[in-house]
């Protein structure tokens, strides 16, 4: 399936993510409650910044726009983003403002609880100047993620960026991540729910919708963008507001692409096939699939292309500790796509184990110092005098 979406050539960056950038807090006890767990992982975390760290890596010029607190969380993110080659220059730092944190726990297969703890945080409060109109200039594409039109202050600043985008040809990108919480809809402690219904978040997604190119998301997450409990009556919905290309995530069964008028069933889309692994934590793969599928939209490749790097991309993710540490390398996917078949287990296989060790990028250096120590007693006798 042809991937006709039209890109600016000559800018600097393919891909800017706006929106959430928090630390995660990992549950290092698998399998327990989150009240039982002892320790946890301190990693790199937000769906926009889990989505520009997975896009650097897999050799994206990618650039992040947001809001870190003036603290140690907020510093460590920076850090880390910064490391896999990804631009910071356009993430403030508030004054007044806490970095976002998450935590976040693997209870079993089907339970993933997560606490957000990101009352009135930095990400929530990107100014106008983060989102100068050049910076979104020199970018083919511009990626917002959901929760960052979730309030009015926030929605206002994120129309301003599509605006931007739009007025410059920057193709613009919707992910969905629909999580209620984060909206009012459920108690603050309650981060797990997934779906719940809401006419105002509906009308909400509704308005935004005919400024994007490309929407990203679950069938639960069409269904609040829709506004109904089936997914093609939700689609036929997104359809009449939006000629954007919808990307529907089906788990194990892969994704449906749609590009043109809306099918009797999903199985009459597009559908790239999906990867059979055995699952560990589902958090972050959705932001792994948006790494992968925009790897090869932005560079105008097909859509069998994209939907393969992006299924590959959330397989590997899944069966991983974390987050953004989790996804791979453009090396470590090549080799997972040509294998996969055989690698069901990608956490224990040792060919992707050492690839997604080495091929990570690293900071050069412009001169190396080293210190050999050498016991032998000629030299223990020197030192003795």
């Amino acid at each position: 399936m042809k991937n006709a979406t039209h890109f600016a050539t000559g800018r600097a960056l393919d891909v800017v993510c706006l929106g959430r950038f928090a630390v995660d807090f990992y549950a290092q006890q698998i399998g327990a409650r989150l009240e039982d767990v002892t320790s946890f992982a301190k990693y790199l975390g937000g769906s926009s910044a889990n989505t520009a760290f997975g896009c650097a890596r897999l050799g994206l010029k990618a650039g992040l726009i947001s809001r870190i607190g003036d603290d140690a969380n907020g510093h460590f993110l920076v850090e880390t983003i910064a490391r896999e080659g990804c631009d910071t220059s356009h993430v403030s730092v508030d004054p007044t403002r806490l970095t976002g944190a998450v935590v976040l726990g693997i209870k079993d297969k089907d339970t993933f609880p997560l606490i957000f703890m990101r009352e009135n945080c930095a990400d929530m409060a990107i100014a106008e100047d983060d989102i100068e109109e050049a910076y979104i200039a020199g970018a083919r594409a511009l990626l917002i993620t959901g929760t960052h039109f979730s309030t009015a202050y926030i929605n206002r600043i994120s129309n301003l960026a599509l605006d931007r985008a739009r007025r410059n040809d920057v193709r613009t990108v919707l992910d969905i991540d629909y999580r209620p919480v984060l909206w009012g809809l459920t108690r603050r402690g309650d981060g797990e729910t997934r779906f719940i219904a809401s006419d105002g978040v509906t009308a909400h997604l509704k308005s935004i919708l005919p400024k994007i190119d490309l929407a990203i998301g679950t069938i639960e997450e069409f269904n609040i963008a829709g506004g109904s409990t089936d997914i093609i009556a939700s689609l036929r919905k997104v359809r009449t507001l939006t000629a954007a290309t919808l990307v529907v995530k089906r788990g194990p069964m892969g994704c449906a692409v749609i590009d043109g008028a809306i099918p009797a069933s999903l199985d009459d889309a597009f559908n790239g096939r999906g990867v059979e692994v055995e699952v560990l934590n589902v958090l972050g793969a959705g932001d792994a699939f948006s790494a992968g599928f925009l790897s090869g939209w932005v560079r105008g490749e097909d859509y069998d292309a994209c939907t393969r790097y992006a299924n590959a991309c959330g397989a590997l993710v899944v069966s991983r500790h974390g987050c953004s540490p989790a996804m791979p390398t453009r090396a470590e996917l090549d080799h997972f796509l040509a294998h996969a078949e055989a690698i069901p287990r990608p956490d224990q296989d040792a060919t992707l184990t050492r690839l997604h060790r080495v091929t990570a990028p690293r900071a050069p250096h412009a001169e190396v110092l080293a210190f050999a120590f050498d016991h032998r007693n000629p030299f223990f006798d020197l030192a003795q005098r």
